[in-house]
């Protein structure tokens, strides 16, 4: 996937730094909303609209906060349904200027309605202001945050994401998670030396080794209490068996074969209105589109069977429901 160039849209890929390595993009849309109206945005139902890919592991993040929260008739969504032919593509638009031509709705153009010389990634999630018609923020962490504490007014759900007793251990666990798992994945599927990939590969499984340490004694990352830190895990999990392990070349195991990490995933997978988030078929779809990685297109059939909703052992450990 290309990306925009002072609004123009390059097909080359820059997203490799002089060594070869996988470079992460720099944030550009960082506006928050806010519930006490602070902010240029201020918190609404019906006044934002988020574009995702069910594929995207980190546009699936904002869906769980969305879902968990109850926010589904507060914020809307668009799903990426179309095959990609510059940026993620959509069947439907929002209106105005952003509606399908020749039946496609491309989201590079909401980008440059929102900054006409934007240079920089076209990324899923993207947080839209219907009323402002402006992108609020394209950094998925943020729009976690914000979706978790700025929506309570019309929230059905209770559930506190980032409780402030335990934010400097969440954001301790995040340090090493984001990088070495969450971006590890990438960091493998995407390197082009041997050497960049041989860094990424044993960055990533000493973190998922510590994780399945820390998951011995504890129920979740940050104790007896579900956060934001476990969901922004989960994402990156629950594709690892079907996309990572062989797409993107991070093979040392199978998730399953972890004992903690794979009881956990299934607990995680199983929470009430999570199994609906997760699309096996867009995953492995999207992921094995990617032509730098796999030229021929071809999706595998398999795995089969993840085994997410047998059983787990994790009620051998203490939970808490809230702080």
């Amino acid at each position: 996937m290309g990306m925009l160039i002072e609004g123009r849209w390059l097909d080359d890929d820059a997203r490799y730094r002089a060594d070869l390595s996988f470079l992460t993009r720099e944030q550009v849309f960082d506006a928050q909303i806010t519930a006490d109206g602070s902010s240029r945005f201020p918190a609404a139902p019906g006044r934002y609209h988020l574009f995702v890919s069910a594929g995207c592991p980190f546009a699936h993040r904002t869906l769980i906060a969305r879902r968990l929260k109850g926010l589904e008739d507060i914020v809307s969504v668009s799903f990426a349904d179309l095959p990609t032919q510059r940026s993620w593509a959509f069947s439907s638009g929002i209106g105005r200027d952003l509606e399908p031509i020749d039946g496609v709705f491309e989201l590079h153009r909401a980008y440059v309605r929102a900054m006409r010389d934007y240079t920089g990634r076209v990324t899923v999630p993207t947080l839209w202001d219907k009323v402002s018609w402006t992108i609020v923020n394209n950094e998925s962490s943020q729009i976690m945050r914000m979706l978790n504490a700025q929506f309570d007014e019309w929230a059905s759900g209770s559930l506190d994401l980032y409780p402030a007793a335990l934010r400097e251990e969440i954001d301790r666990i995040n340090a090493r998670i984001v990088p070495d798992i969450n971006f590890g994945v990438y960091g493998c599927g995407f390197a082009k030396s041997q050497a960049a990939y041989d860094g990424a590969f044993a960055k990533l499984f000493a973190a998922l080794d510590w994780v399945e340490d820390l998951l011995d004694k504890r129920r979740y990352l940050c104790g007896e209490l579900i956060t934001e830190a476990d969901w922004r895990l989960f994402t990156t999990l629950i594709r690892f068996d079907s996309v990572y392990y062989a797409h993107f070349k991070c093979n040392r195991q199978h998730l399953h074969e972890f004992r903690n990490l794979s009881n956990y995933l299934r607990e995680l997978y199983q929470w009430p209105g999570i199994a609906e988030t997760v699309d096996f078929e867009t995953i492995k779809r999207v992921y094995y589109s990617m032509a730098q990685v796999n030229p021929s297109g071809v999706v595998p059939a398999g795995p089969i069977e993840l085994h997410l909703r047998g059983s787990h052992d994790r009620d051998r450990l203490p939970r808490k429901r809230s702080l």
